[in-house]
């Protein structure tokens, strides 16, 4: 096996880690919600990744350049936007609703990547956009006429169009720069902004539980410190297209742990939109195996 091989293997299991990890991440942040307030609660989990990582790679810090500052000032804004819209949106949602409505950012990168690059998608995308919009109103679907489309479903919807932003900015920055300088200056960029943003719109948390500083350390050291850098490393060495994949397992994982750690009750309507979406994810990124010369995937990283 050649080195270039070995590298998109531990690529592709960094990004796997990364989805588990980011799978348990919506329990943590809707633990966390329920004793901190979302802008400090996002404050406090990129700041804190922000000084392990610099104090860590210190050396690498020190030698930023303006290359690395404009990389990561993107990626970052993307990422501060996808998370407020998210942590916000989960005070008024379910995690497992929300796991899978994030993971329809798979199913927009394409159009986002023809709107930025002027690459038309394919008809597997069209077809997942369709499939993915009724699994969406299935999902939420509570009964009478029409769908019922709460505060946070819509928020997480935003989400996933941002983190559609973020995905491919990343692949974009990352095959040129380091990847954990890009992460550390989106980290920093992050907590500075939720930390301003805390002070104007929330008052200052006057204690904490044992939950929330759980909460905290989970969401800090591994949803953010290391899943990340688990992430950017990752469409460093494989594209974007193997990398959105991956990363949308990060919905059933979520699922799976808000049925076994918060014991959601996961319903027929929520069974059937889940499984829709997660159909259209695998539409758009595996085109069903269907290989032929007429139809042509124009994704981000081919």
């Amino acid at each position: 096996m050649d080195k270039a091989k070995k590298q998109e293997i531990l690529a592709m299991l960094a990004l796997l880690t990364t989805a588990i990890i980011w799978g348990g991440g919506f329990v943590a942040t809707k633990n966390g919600l329920e004793h901190i307030t979302p802008f400090y609660l996002m404050a406090a989990r990129f700041l804190i990744a922000f000084f392990l990582l610099s104090a860590i790679f210190y050396k690498k810090v020190m030698s930023i350049t303006k290359e690395d500052l404009k990389g990561g000032i993107i990626i970052g804004i993307f990422l501060f936007t996808a998370f407020t819209s998210q942590t916000i949106g989960l005070q008024f949602t379910t995690p497992s609703k929300q796991a899978f409505l994030t993971g329809t950012n798979v199913v927009m990168v394409p159009f986002l990547y023809w709107f930025v690059y002027k690459k038309r998608p394919d008809i597997f995308s069209y077809l997942g956009a369709f499939l993915c919009f009724i699994g969406i109103a299935t999902l939420t679907y509570e009964g009478g006429i029409g769908v019922n489309l709460n505060l946070g479903d819509i928020l997480t919807l935003i989400c996933a169009l941002l983190y559609a932003g973020h995905i491919v900015a990343t692949g974009y920055f990352a095959e040129n720069l380091d990847p954990v300088i890009l992460s550390i200056i989106q980290f920093g960029l992050s907590g500075i902004l939720s930390l301003i943003c805390a002070f104007i719109f929330e008052s200052i948390p006057s204690s904490q539980n044992t939950t929330a500083i759980m909460s905290i350390l989970y969401l800090a050291l591994l949803s953010t410190c290391i899943a990340f850098v688990f992430q950017t490393v990752g469409q460093k060495y494989t594209s974007s297209t193997k990398a959105a994949i991956i990363l949308s397992t990060e919905s059933v994982f979520g699922t799976l742990f808000s049925v076994l750690l918060l014991h959601e009750k996961f319903t027929i309507n929520m069974f059937i939109g889940c499984a829709l979406i997660f159909i259209s994810i695998l539409a758009v990124e595996t085109k069903f195996g269907i290989k032929t010369e007429d139809i042509k995937t124009e994704v981000v990283g081919e």
